[in-house]
């Protein structure tokens, strides 16, 4: 039987992912789409952990290649889009796994450094991949675009400059869902809230001081659904659906992926 998304070409961008005990949400992303029959482009600013990811598909069987850029530069923005439809001859699903934090606060103490650095990640690169994309998947006649946001984009409170750069996410998402239907380009976003990936684990563990285990124990207490976190799988399998014509009458959604953490906002 093929898979849900056998034949598409699709480019995971943040496909690598930050040492850990567990796999983070790019590398799960583009795993689950070549297991699901897709050919994928594995980008990540770190071109040894995109080699890694891609050596895992290939080694289950999966047609996947490498590809390093930082996508706060629009040529090299460009040049993975161009790269993707050179290999595989065509773009079909493009997905923004893109975010980081560091040095953040609230806005009395927030420095203008930090803040620049993380918007030019959060919301430029994902705007400039999606730029690049947008007139080949136009011309193709659709295509499938699929945003990694936050629950921080609607319920944050001391990261200023992570939070509104998702909440940027969220309108980018449903700006390009809007401007690009009637050419059959769907664009969806992933609101994720507590997840045991190595980018929150051990990173708020290396920040804080703390043991992963304990760190691990604390944002399990704070999710209502069997009090338990979600993992990097739970992503790919959102991805998976909204990338998927299983979502083709799709777009414009943002998708809460959070254990019900959204249901106790306010």
């Amino acid at each position: 039987m093929a898979g849900r998304l056998e034949g598409k070409a699709a480019i995971v961008v943040g496909a690598g992912q930050t040492p850990g005990e567990t796999i983070g949400n790019g590398r799960a992303i583009a795993v689950r789409f070549a297991r699901e029959g897709a050919r994928v482009l594995c980008v990540d600013r770190d071109g040894a952990r995109a080699e890694e990811t891609a050596a895992m598909i290939a080694g289950e069987g999966g047609e996947a290649a490498a590809f390093q850029a930082d996508i706060t530069r629009a040529a090299e923005a460009a040049a993975l889009v161009t790269a993707g439809v050179e290999r595989f001859g065509a773009l079909d699903i493009l997905v923004n796994n893109v975010g980081i934090g560091g040095r953040d606060g609230p806005a009395h103490r927030l420095e203008e450094e930090a803040l620049d650095r993380i918007w030019s990640v959060n919301l430029k690169g994902m705007w400039l991949t999606t730029k690049a994309a947008l007139p080949v998947m136009r011309q193709a006649g659709g295509g499938a675009i699929v945003n990694v946001s936050s629950l921080a984009s609607i319920a944050g409170a001391t990261q200023l400059a992570y939070e509104v750069s998702k909440a940027a996410v969220n309108r980018l998402t449903t700006h390009v869902a809007s401007g690009n239907a009637k050419a059959g380009v769907r664009c969806n976003a992933i609101l994720m809230g507590f997840l045991d990936t190595p980018m929150a684990i051990e990173g708020i563990a290396r920040a804080s001081g703390r043991p992963t285990a304990e760190v691990r124990a604390q944002r399990d207490g704070m999710v209502p659904l069997k009090g338990k976190m979600g993992t990097a799988w739970d992503t790919a399998n959102a991805a998976l659906f909204l990338a998927s014509d299983e979502a083709a009458f799709v777009t414009g959604v943002l998708l809460p992926l959070d254990g019900g953490m959204s249901t106790r906002v306010g």
